[in-house]
Parts: structure tokens; C-alpha cells; sequence
């Protein structure tokens, strides 16, 4: 399937698609994804700095999966991860000022309680200020073979999302890469590295080596 947004690279997963899901599989998906559909950060009042979640792939921004997810034998949504990133150089800085007036002011350092409350309003009100960053990516499952596209470059995010799918969908996604089928067919590294021929190594050579 064509990427619109995401990372070049992606992940190949194969999924068993339970038998026992809803015979309309419009509503099964829109069920499941809706549960671990995405929720924005409250700004105002929440203590999170990282929100993440599924949404449409046609606007990250639509969290409604009644429409648009089938496409052939193809569902298509997508991941949205928002981050709120405080830097804490700015907070150390202005926190390192308030300390200096206080002592000018009052004649003494702050205790480690005024200190602490002054850094939680300083970060607070920075939180206030800071607008999130917004990563998307598409992901792809084949309805009739359980193949997964992860549109992620970084393993971890990739394997939130994978756990993410198996969650709302209740289906278990087994990595499809090189690596994951030779550790169940049990295929040992030594049989996975490149041959003498491959790598311009001369028998005698490899033996060498080997030695």
C-alpha cells in the first residue's frame, strides 16, 4: 500500500484475524480501534507530556472509524504520537534567577520546599506556553493473509504499536522479518551469515578466519 505519512522504513508483521470477530467487519474495526483511539494532551490541567493513540489515516486530527478505514481488502489507519517537550535548561535558568532574588530579597536561600513549588510553577507555566509535537504513521493490515505494514523506523515505537493493535484488535502480531523466522524455525546465526563467495573470501581464506 502507497504511504502517505510515516517513515520509509517499515515493519512486516503477520496477524491471525480471530475467527470470532464481528461478521461485519466494518463495525469489528471501528470497535477495536476506537478503544485505543488517540486523546489529546490536556495542557491545562494534565500532567502527561507524551499522548498517543490511533487515528484516521486520511486526518490525524479524526478519531472516528465508522468511514474510511476499508479500502479493498485493506484497513488503513493510522498512529499519532503528540509530545510536549519542556526544555529543562529554560526551567534551571529561570529557577537559578528566582533563587538569586530570593536570597537578595529575603536574605537567605530557599529551602528545598520553596524551591521545589517554584520549579513546578515555573515548568507549569512553560507546559502553558509549549505546543506539542505531532508524529504520524500509517499503518496497513491485510484482511484476508493478516499481513501488517508498520510504517515506524524506531523499534520501540514500532513494537508500542504493534502491542497497540493487539490490544483494540484482539489479534496477535508476529514479527515476518528475516531475524524472527529463523529464531522459530530455530535457524542458527552461524547459518545466516554471509558466505565466503558472498563477501570475496577465498576458501583458505575463510578457514583462516574461522581458525
Amino acid at each position: 500500500m502507497p504511504i502517505r505519512r510515516g517513515s520509509v522504513t517499515f515493519a512486516r508483521f503477520r496477524a491471525e484475524i480471530p475467527a470470532k470477530r464481528s461478521s461485519d467487519t466494518r463495525r469489528w474495526l471501528a470497535r477495536g480501534l476506537a478503544k485505543g483511539a488517540f486523546e489529546p494532551l490536556d495542557i491545562e490541567r494534565g500532567e502527561d507530556d507524551r499522548a498517543a493513540g490511533f487515528v484516521s489515516a486520511e486526518d490525524p486530527g479524526v478519531t472516528d472509524f465508522t468511514s474510511g478505514v476499508l479500502e479493498g481488502e485493506w484497513a488503513l489507519f493510522a498512529f499519532r504520537v503528540d509530545t510536549l517537550r519542556i526544555p529543562s535548561s529554560a526551567v534551571r535558568a529561570e529557577l537559578d534567577r528566582w533563587v538569586a532574588l530570593h536570597e537578595k530579597e529575603r536574605g537567605r536561600p530557599p529551602t528545598k520546599g520553596e524551591k521545589a513549588t517554584q520549579k513546578d510553577l515555573i515548568r507549569h507555566a512553560h507546559r502553558q506556553r509549549a505546543v506539542p509535537s505531532t508524529k504520524v504513521h500509517d499503518v496497513s493490515l491485510h484482511l484476508a493473509s493478516g499481513e501488517l505494514l508498520v510504517w515506524a523506523a524506531s523499534r520501540k515505537l514500532v513494537d508500542e504499536i504493534a502491542a497497540a493493535i493487539e490490544g483494540a484488535l484482539e489479534i496477535k502480531p508476529t514479527p515476518s522479518s528475516v531475524s524472527a523466522l529463523a529464531v522459530r524455525s530455530e535457524i542458527s546465526d552461524a547459518a545466516l551469515a554471509p558466505t565466503a563467495a558472498l563477501t570475496g573470501i577465498s576458501g583458505k581464506e575463510a578457514l583462516h578466519v574461522e581458525a
